[in-house]
């Protein structure tokens, strides 16, 4: 590689590094927090839902849990933006991806959920329903605060893996990260170093995500008998 290129090269990705991470700040982060707020509503909802002895109510969050685990996240945000207005339904891009993720994770989130609900001993449960608790007070005292802790190393997980999936929010028009990379690109045709910029934005957020993630779970690990 020449002297020349080089300091092109140096030039481009210097220029570009505060747009792309801009465009973090202001899209990717953003749709990552709303969604897995929003997602980790729905995967409560959706949970009690599958743990419900209603059984319409329990068929719902199965099918709905089967259709969003089943098939791709992103043919599900083409479906919601380019296929909807074919039926009359047109959405903005940013509230499609909002959509989109949020039905996605929510799907995925509540097997989570559930998983770290049933681990609790029944025997708590029984203990709880024998000094009088009803079955909102046994949750919400007994086994959902153990719960949140059995689900944060996997729900902390999803919420790093959402940061990056964030970047299928290019397929419907979202400027996000991987979106401003790929309009730079297409203007200095320097795809190649370009790409390693936005991956390297990407793993810089991870890279904090997790160490939050860690911070948490020890925080956490502090209230366990060793």
């Amino acid at each position: 590689m020449t002297t020349d290129r080089t300091a092109r090269i140096i030039g481009i990705l210097s220029d570009s590094f505060f747009p792309i991470l801009k465009a973090g700040l202001l899209f990717s982060v953003p749709l990552t927090l709303i969604t897995f707020v929003l997602g980790l509503l729905l995967a409560f909802l959706t949970a009690l839902a599958r743990l419900s002895d209603f059984r319409l109510l329990n068929a719902i969050a199965r099918f709905y849990v089967w259709i969003f685990r089943g098939t791709p996240l992103l043919v599900q945000l083409f479906i919601l933006f380019y296929g909807f207005p074919s039926i009359g339904i047109t959405l903005e891009p940013f509230p499609t991806a909002i959509i989109g993720f949020t039905l996605n994770k929510g799907a995925y989130s509540s097997e989570i959920i559930r998983a770290a609900i049933l681990s609790i001993p029944k025997g708590q449960r029984e203990a709880a329903y024998a000094i009088g608790m009803t079955p909102w007070q046994t949750m919400r005292r007994i086994i959902l605060p153990q719960a949140v802790r059995v689900s944060i190393p996997p729900l902390g997980n999803s919420f790093i893996s959402l940061i990056k999936d964030t970047s299928l929010a290019a397929t419907i028009t979202v400027t996000e990260m991987f979106q401003k990379g790929q309009q730079i690109a297409a203007v200095t045709y320097e795809p190649l170093w370009l790409y390693m910029e936005v991956a390297f934005i990407y793993l810089m957020f991870s890279t904090v995500l997790s160490y939050f993630q860690n911070r948490l779970e020890g925080r956490y690990d502090r209230f366990v008998a060793k």
